[in-house]
């Protein structure tokens, strides 16, 4: 990234926006800030910032709208939702729809400054399990582009949230690899967060949709029965 980073903060309660804008700049971000969910997509969407700091209960649009859209518009940055509901339901549809992280109300600003960080150096980051600086990887019949956060498969083309991007890159890295579901969660989803093992089913059964010709008959992701998943690009039984 060149220049400061941009941070576009969409929050209501003017007291805590105010904070979160004025601790920002003083750390050196470029800050946008909206007070409702309908100007929050507008600046996103014209000013792609690097970070969305997105409250969920907003006027207008709500924040689970709002970051529905961001994703369904193939944005690609990082999106971490503050709210004070958190409750695992709300946690795992903040995930499902895309977010990034999910930090529950109250929270400290180092906290959530340190948090920030981690997730800029992994959206930094080359995808593990790619020679070199590859930004496309063939699976079966499947193409993953790293860089345009989508796969092509028999012509057509279909987005990946930014998880399902991380989880297929950690897949990537430890290739033939049997992994337990607790050990992906602390890779992927991190020890700060508390998502259930359900989270990474759901999100291995969307992976499955896009990258297996059959997803009832997996190739690639397979389930590790008492244990995880094993993934490998050559496939369930194929030669060599």
């Amino acid at each position: 990234m060149s220049g400061a980073t941009r941070v576009l903060v969409v929050e209501d309660e003017e007291p805590i926006r105010m904070a979160l804008v004025d601790a920002l700049v003083h750390e050196g971000y470029q800050v946008l800030e909206a007070a409702d969910g309908d100007r929050g997509l507008e600046l996103a969407l014209r000013d792609a910032p690097d970070i969305v700091l997105l409250d969920l209960m907003l006027p207008g649009r709500d924040g689970f709208s709002v970051l529905r859209a961001l994703r369904q518009d193939r944005l690609q940055s990082v999106v971490i939702v503050l709210s004070a509901r958190g409750e695992e339901w709300d946690r795992v549809q903040g995930f499902e729809y895309g977010a990034d992280d999910y930090v529950v109300k109250p929270f400290s600003m180092r906290e959530l400054l340190g948090r920030m960080r981690a997730l800029l150096r992994r959206a930094e980051g080359s995808a593990p399990g790619l020679e070199g600086d590859a930004r496309r990887v063939r699976i079966g019949a499947a193409t993953v582009d790293f860089a345009a956060y989508c796969v092509e498969r028999n012509g057509a083309r279909e987005g990946l949230s930014r998880r399902e991007m991380e989880l297929l890159r950690h897949f990537l890295a430890h290739e033939g690899e049997a992994l337990e579901r607790i050990d992906i969660l602390d890779a992927v989803w991190g020890r700060d967060e508390d998502p259930s093992t359900r989270t990474i089913d759901m999100h291995v059964l969307k992976l499955r949709r896009k990258i297996e010709p059959d997803p009832e008959r997996p190739r690639f992701l397979l389930t590790v029965h008492g244990k995880g998943y094993r993934f490998s690009r050559r496939g369930e039984g194929d030669a060599g």
